[in-house]
């Protein structure tokens, strides 16, 4: 239920180092207000109570999507959703992370939300977290006098809460470069298409010769944070992917996994679906991969 917002400073900031510091003065008592769609709807819930809104919306330079000259993505922490989904680049050459992107919300609300914002609201439920966390992606994150980078799978404390200290800003997203013979796929169960998720699942495997040499499997909607299917990823490296292996791996990952009933689902039933969505993941993958074994 939507409650009457509390009374709230609100500054804007035209440069990082200018919100870093508001961001510091105020000791934690502040909130980042990027796309605002997570934010305002926390503070109408009366889950944040922030006594000062400091927005960044002013800050151009953060709003792109770009690769590096070592070819990593580069995504600004003022990038809509929207413009995640239509960029070239996502849709080419990260196929996970695209699939995620066009199935969040309507249109209207990924124009307002920025991808960034996203992942700080820290939801278990998002769907943008898996598919970077299986890409590898860190966080750049500005604060007083310092800049860090944290993988994104270490972001997370809990429900709502990450690593961030008072005055840290994340500025970007950095994904590595993808290697020859990577590739990736999402997939969540929900109520509809654009509705939050019961369970998501984001898969990236790569394949040389056969064998698979690098995995991550990211599980959502499962725990307080996303989590990655460590054991699952174990039983499929340095093996081929055959059916059997990748049925023993989707059983792994439903019993890593421990999930609650809510109002969207049951524990059962998520557990259930954490092996459908990894074994049809995985699949996906391998027929991508052209390695398609069925023995």
């Amino acid at each position: 239920m939507f409650r009457r917002l509390r009374n709230f400073d609100y500054q804007e900031a035209e440069t990082v180092d200018e919100a870093v510091g508001i961001l510091y003065s105020c000791g934690g008592k502040a909130a980042v207000l990027a796309g605002g769609v997570g934010l305002i709807g926390d503070m109408k819930r009366g889950s944040k109570s922030p006594e000062v809104v400091v927005s960044i919306k002013k800050i151009s330079d953060l709003d792109y999507i770009a690769k590096n000259e070592s070819d990593f993505l580069r995504i600004g922490a003022l990038t809509s959703i929207r413009t995640a989904e239509l960029s070239p680049i996502i849709r080419a050459g990260y196929p996970a992370l695209f699939d995620a992107v066009s199935q969040i919300a309507s249109v209207q609300v990924k124009t307002m939300s920025t991808l960034v914002g996203n992942l700080c609201v820290a939801t278990p439920a998002s769907d943008i977290a898996p598919p970077l966390a299986a890409l590898g992606a860190q966080l750049i994150i500005s604060g007083p006098g310092k800049t860090r980078y944290v993988p994104l799978e270490h972001f997370y404390l809990g429900v709502g809460k990450t690593v961030l200290e008072p005055g840290e800003l994340v500025t970007e997203v950095l994904v590595p470069s993808v290697l020859p013979g990577t590739h990736s796929a999402f997939l969540k169960i929900a109520r509809t298409r654009a509705d939050i998720a019961k369970v998501n699942v984001a898969v990236t495997i790569r394949v040389v010769d056969g064998i698979c040499q690098e995995a991550r499997i990211v599980l959502g909607s499962v725990a307080p944070t996303v989590v990655r299917a460590k054991t699952a990823e174990s039983l499929i490296l340095s093996n081929r992917l055959e059916s059997k292996v990748i049925e023993k791996a989707a059983q792994a990952a439903a019993q890593e996994v421990r999930p609650i009933t809510d109002i969207r689902s049951t524990e059962e039933y998520r557990k259930q679906m954490v092996a459908v969505l990894v074994r049809r993941a995985l699949e996906k993958c391998c027929k991508n991969s052209g390695e398609v074994n069925t023995v």
